[in-house]
């Protein structure tokens, strides 16, 4: 055998952000050390910088300035594509573009139009915009029948609130542009006649906190179990990539791209981890072998979060390479919790730069030609035991085809990241 609130309950869904290695520069300085109290000082900056820049909810962005463009006042990614179409083309590919997907509007759509509170559960991370929270309002309204045919007919094809994590969520309050400084380290002249008014640079954009925003529970937030729901950061906080340096960004922005590629990545979840199979011995007695997985390059758990789970498997198969299920052994890697997320049910996840050991032995099938070690992944094995409960206890109510349709996708995102196979001869 192998070895090794409740309305935010209700509503929320897990962020579908970067689920990946945060990390933070060492800034715990001392006095007598001033290189250390300069990166202190930077990290005082940092933390104030944030604290204003994510407080929630976004205040709205207000009028526009009067001598912008129709373009430099839109809040559209189409029209930020009109000068910066690399990122916007990146964007376009990430989970930041698709975050209010089928899955979180089939729940909002039942909720009251005015319940702005309860769409903030969601909003907060997924659609951060005041003018997506007001979107959403007037397309719940609309969609009660609260305004007149005339407005129904207005609304565009696809509303900003439906458009997930847009570039003005990250890159615009007030109708000020922010970014981080130039790859250089230069920052823009203030009289430097820029468009929208050029961008305030901050340190804050290379750093993980920026993203932790979205990806760390604070203390005192939801928990299971003595753990916080979703505690990214606070891992990576305790691995060796923080002692190193090495950001969110550093991983999942590599080069500055906008992919945020992360769990639902076949490459880039090989990437983070070794897999090798040691020892299959065959004997008269039966067949022993060990499938031992480490967690090399992924700076926090592997899987961090509730929402994946990764699946080992043991199997023998026949001459045509049928799985012979009465010999099949699985074992979860994960943080498996129920539906309602009222319990932790086992956290059998693997830590950065540790390892877990899943050792096989059974008689040998007389069907058997070899023995297969597989490793599986499913980036949205929580999402989907969620919508088929919903289904199941038929709660999804006017949400439902968007929860068919999000358990479609959800269960389509599987993919394996290892296979090896192993004659079966006996001595």
């Amino acid at each position: 055998m192998f070895t090794s609130e409740r309305t935010r309950e209700q509503h929320y869904l897990p962020a579908l952000l970067l689920i990946g290695a945060l990390s933070l520069s060492a800034c715990e300085g001392t006095p007598g050390n001033p290189a250390q109290s300069r990166s202190a000082g930077k990290a005082d900056i940092v933390e104030s910088f944030l604290a204003q820049y994510w407080r929630r909810p976004l205040a709205a962005q207000g009028e526009v300035p009067a001598h912008f463009s129709a373009l430099e006042g839109s809040l559209e990614p189409g029209s930020c594509a009109a000068c910066h179409r690399a990122q916007f083309d990146d964007w376009k590919q990430s989970l930041h573009s698709r975050a209010m997907g089928p899955g979180i509007m089939g729940q909002l759509v039942n909720m009251a139009p005015h319940a702005t509170d309860e769409h903030q559960d969601c909003l907060r991370c997924h659609a951060p915009l005041q003018e997506q929270a007001a979107g959403l309002a007037s397309a719940l309204a609309q969609a009660t029948g609260e305004v007149d045919a005339a407005a129904r007919k207005a609304r565009r094809a696809r509303a900003l609130h439906e458009q997930g994590l847009v570039c003005a969520a990250c890159h615009l309050r007030g109708f000020q542009r922010y970014g981080p400084p130039r790859r250089d380290g230069s920052t823009p002249e203030p009289a430097a006649a820029l468009p929208h008014n050029g961008w305030i640079s901050s340190p804050a954009f290379e750093d993980s906190r920026f993203c932790a925003a979205c990806h760390q529970f604070e203390t005192g937030d939801y928990a299971l179990n003595g753990k916080l729901l979703e505690n990214t950061y606070q891992e990576w906080k305790a691995s060796r990539y923080a002692r190193e340096g090495k950001q969110c960004q550093s991983c999942h922005m590599p080069e500055r791209r906008h992919l945020w590629r992360g769990i639902h990545d076949p490459e880039m979840v090989k990437a983070g981890v070794t897999i090798n199979v040691r020892a299959v011995e065959v004997t008269r007695d039966g067949v022993a072998g060990t499938l031992v997985i480490m967690n090399t390059g992924t700076g926090h758990h592997f899987p961090t979060y509730v929402t994946p789970r990764i699946i080992v498997e043991a199997y023998q198969e026949d001459p045509a390479g049928k799985v012979i299920l009465e010999t099949l052994k699985q074992f979860v890697i994960g943080r498996s919790v129920t539906p309602d997320l009222s319990a932790e049910l086992a956290d059998t996840r693997i830590a950065a730069d540790e390892e877990k050991s899943f050792d096989y032995r059974a008689p040998v099938n007389p069907k058997a030609a070899q023995l297969v070690f597989r490793v599986r992944v499913e980036p949205d094995a929580f999402y989907a035991g969620f919508y088929r409960s919903l289904l199941k206890d038929k709660q999804a109510g006017k949400g439902e085809k968007l929860i068919r349709q999000a358990l479609r996708d959800s269960t389509a995102s599987r993919f394996t990241i290892y296979t090896s196979r192993h004659p079966l001869q006996t001595r």
